[in-house]
């Protein structure tokens, strides 16, 4: 399915729209920093009235900060293994069925089989802020694996009988029933949205935006769903790519996407 130019969205096709779901590495961040611009589009849709949900392969301990400190309702993390968000003032925390019990020892015998075969596999640094998977670091702070060697390190996950994803940085993988749109159908449909003080959009009010293959779930489950152009170049192996693409990348992308759905939607705040 070809991707449409997100400047071709209509006003009749987002008159709908009451919340946005984004990835945060290469959606919301560019190149590892988290741009004026980007935050700035993140304000502006929280201001606006929209439901603001990140949904990332991120660990626990960021999310915890992304949840307490951005202009955000709700965190969904470590691919959908739980997500956390402000109520009353305080950090709460609704974890997804899913994990098996033995996950951690599971995830410890894997990680021993990628280190026998990949002599100079190393974990993401933020792998110590981690409750449910393992990231492979394949470009974020080590020299960029080609792309046959992703591929290997996929296989071998996958043989193990583990889920595995690759984002824009990480090679994530882990032992459970979820994946990032599970965990937000957790929080959101069976849970009713906690946090939000009643302000629930329906699934198909709310818009998601992208950047790589580990957003396949979403590209998949939503209506609304945008990738910035960074995403071109993983669009030959996605089954489910998303609606529209932005003309430009990562943050600058996100702050496109932004700018046309607060205008369509509310046009009188940009006059």
């Amino acid at each position: 399915m070809r991707m449409i130019p997100w400047a071709h969205a209509t006003k009749d096709e987002l008159k709908n729209v009451k919340g946005v779901c984004l990835d945060i590495d290469e959606t919301l961040s560019t190149r590892g920093k988290l741009t004026a611009e980007a935050f700035s589009a993140l304000w502006k849709l929280k201001d606006s009235g929209f439901v603001v949900v990140p949904v990332t392969g991120r660990p626990a301990g960021w999310c915890d900060h992304i949840a307490r400190f951005w202009p955000v309702d709700a965190v969904v993390g470590e691919n959908g293994a739980f997500t956390l968000f402000m109520e009353a003032g305080k950090l709460k925390r609704i974890n997804t069925p899913g994990a098996p019990n033995d996950h951690q020892a599971r995830l410890k015998k894997l990680g021993a089989k990628i280190q026998k075969k990949f002599k100079d596999a190393k974990w993401a640094s933020d792998q110590a802020y981690r409750e449910f998977d393992l990231a492979i670091d394949v470009c974020e702070d080590v020299k960029p694996w080609p792309k046959n060697k992703v591929q290997e390190l996929i296989a071998l996950c996958e043989d193990a009988g583990a889920h595995v994803k690759l984002s824009s940085i990480h090679v994530n993988t882990w032992f459970g029933n979820y994946d990032k749109a599970g965990g937000l159908k957790h929080w959101l449909v069976k849970k009713g949205g906690p946090g939000l003080n009643g302000h629930v959009p329906t699934w198909d009010e709310l818009l998601f935006i992208g950047d790589s293959p580990n957003d396949e779930p979403l590209f998949a489950s939503f209506q609304h769903s945008v990738g910035v152009a960074n995403l071109a170049e993983f669009s030959s192996s996605l089954k489910h790519p998303p609606r529209w693409i932005t003309s430009k990348e990562s943050g600058a992308g996100f702050a496109e996407m932004v700018t046309r759905l607060v205008d369509v939607r509310f046009p009188s705040q940009l006059k």
